[in-house]
């Protein structure tokens, strides 16, 4: 594929980018390394609608330190491809990254299930495990398939994006693991919050079977006069 050089205005991030910056060790390794000897792997990005603008589906983390060193340009290496195409590409390409938090892996597999499922393949061709027999439950078996998880892993990372903020941070700090977690996430918003003023006010996060117990009161409308 042909290289080119863009500027990084022309740059934008991927909308949806379930991957986050973060500061540390990492970074500062990424940012001498580019200082020394400039981004040795180019970035992957799509054409945009609008004309000389560039969508980042590779290279996030490049593109951050490139400007923290006040870099004009980039090298890049164009791929025309579809949303769809693309958001797959991208999902891919930073699952097998040593640190990924429970929230990156959670947005990250709905964004390739939700990519999977606009593009209407087959997902019926797995192998390796079982072929489950709903078409939600083949696309998210292709998804484990490619991390060597099952499809029911898939699904209760999936099931974490229906949680607020603050609790899902609460998960990314390991303080709830993610079996109640789940369980948690078919509370409503606002017994969720609810139930985060009681995490803060007593300083602790509720037990799986707790969790579940949750999950059943919200089911039968009584969760809400206990919180």
């Amino acid at each position: 594929m042909k290289i080119d050089k863009v500027n990084i205005n022309n740059l934008l991030p991927f909308n949806e980018n379930p991957y986050r910056i973060r500061e540390g060790e990492e970074l500062e390794s990424l940012l001498d390394s580019i200082s020394e000897n400039g981004i040795i792997s180019p970035l992957v990005v799509r054409p945009t609608e609008e004309k000389g603008k560039y969508e980042v589906i590779s290279g996030h983390r490049r593109l951050h330190a490139a400007r923290m060193l006040n870099l004009e340009a980039v090298p890049v290496t164009v791929c025309d491809v579809s949303r769809e195409e693309a958001a797959i590409m991208l999902v891919d390409s930073n699952l097998h990254r040593e640190h990924i938090l429970p929230s990156e892996k959670a947005f990250a597999y709905k964004l390739k299930y939700e990519a999977l499922k606009s593009q209407g393949k087959r997902n019926d061709l797995t192998s390796g495990q079982p072929v489950p027999k709903s078409d939600d439950n083949r696309t998210m078996s292709v998804i484990g398939e490619n991390v060597s998880e099952s499809y029911k892993t898939v699904q209760r990372y999936i099931r974490l994006t229906n949680l607020v903020p603050e609790l899902l941070e609460l998960v990314d700090e390991g303080k709830i693991a993610l079996t109640p977690a789940v369980e948690l996430s078919y509370l409503t918003d606002e017994q969720q919050y609810a139930l985060l003023g009681t995490i803060e006010e007593e300083e602790r996060t509720p037990s799986f079977s707790q969790a579940v117990r949750f999950k059943k009161l919200s089911q039968s409308n009584e969760l809400d006069r206990l919180l």
